[in-house]
């Protein structure tokens, strides 16, 4: 009996620690390479395997297959982007399959585990961007649900210090709010 306990208990621990990505593909990623130093000269990487992400600007479907356009921001320990004030660039992650676009829609974050295939060209707005080119092993979108891990509460501003709340007399009165919390 003890046993099972243990091992329920276990399993339960363990499910808080899922990866979005399999570990098979986690594995094939070289660490040394920082975004700044691969969008610099991203020949300089073809073969490796890298782990970038960030939010979706658009996604195209062609001849050759799918090619997802991302503004880059780093990533988290949990894999999921942090949107900052500043992006180090943009990068496409390509697919030889179809990737529905409605799935993968501009302003969803992701991260990508892929090779890096080079550079290439295209045009942004009215100038000529250098992409550099990852192809996909391995993708997560994450959902609306992951973005608001937690209940409304007092977890976020606008903190009231003065008032009868449910820790009164400690100093929370209400209200509370739903707070931007999923980039923490």
């Amino acid at each position: 009996m003890k046993a099972l306990l243990l091992s329920v208990c276990s399993l339960v621990l363990l499910s808080g620690c899922v990866h979005v990505f399999s570990e098979r593909a986690d594995l094939m990623v070289d660490r040394t390479i920082d975004y700044e130093q691969f969008k610099l000269n991203p020949k300089a990487y073809v073969g490796k395997f890298v782990k970038f992400g960030g939010i979706i600007a658009s996604t195209k479907n062609t001849k050759e297959g799918s090619r997802i356009e991302v503004v880059q921001f780093d990533l988290g320990n949990d894999d999921m982007p942090y949107e900052e004030h500043a992006s180090g660039g943009r990068f496409l992650a390509t697919s030889p399959g179809y990737l529905d676009a409605l799935v993968f829609k501009a302003g969803r974050p992701v991260a990508v585990i892929g090779e890096v295939k080079g550079e290439k060209v295209l045009p942004l707005g009215e100038i000529s961007y250098t992409y550099p080119v990852v192809s996909i092993v391995e993708i997560h979108v994450w959902k609306r649900s992951d973005l608001y891990p937690y209940p409304p509460g007092y977890y976020d501003p606008p903190y009231y210090y003065y008032g009868y709340g449910p820790a009164y007399p400690y100093g929370w009165g209400g209200p509370y709010w739903y707070g931007p919390r999923h980039w923490r």
